[in-house]
């Protein structure tokens, strides 16, 4: 049996949970877990009124769909979906849904968090910081955290 392919979004409409359990999970009788991972927008303390996210329009698609197929590859899942939002978000709004399917519960915890460790680092996705204050800040750099825990998965 071929491995399944990762079904990828990149949209700016709230991201339907629902609809990407069901798509993974309905009539299988193969599955023994699914793992889900929601990112939200937060309001850095209070000094955050939105987070502006851009793309790379067809590249963001394909390093998803890569990252997804090695997590699928490395960690025997049954599904994978992964949606990222993009455009002006507030506090509270979804950024980014990551849905792991597998037949035991290891596998579908390691493959959603591989997925969110290199997402975080690969993926062509850019942030922009707005102010409570009405200033936007500068477009927010990568997180020496977020290099280390990618690092983890290559040891």
């Amino acid at each position: 049996m071929s491995a399944p392919r990762p079904i990828i979004r990149v949209q700016s409409e709230d991201i339907d949970t629902r609809n990407a359990v069901h798509a993974l999970t309905e009539g299988r009788g193969d599955v023994g877990a699914l793992v889900t991972f929601t990112g939200f927008c937060r309001d850095e303390a209070g000094t955050l009124s939105a987070l502006e996210l851009e793309h790379y329009p067809g590249m963001a698609e394909a390093e998803l769909t890569r990252i997804g197929e090695e997590a699928i590859a490395r960690f025997s899942l049954l599904g994978l979906a992964i949606t990222h939002r993009y455009g002006k978000m507030l506090p509270g709004d979804q950024i980014v849904l990551v849905a792991a399917t597998s037949p035991h519960r290891q596998a579908a915890f390691d493959g959603a968090n591989f997925v969110m460790d290199f997402l975080k680092t690969s993926a062509p996705f850019w942030k922009k910081e707005h102010g409570v204050d009405g200033t936007a800040g500068d477009w927010v750099a990568a997180k020496d955290a977020d290099d280390s825990a990618r690092h983890r998965w290559t040891k």
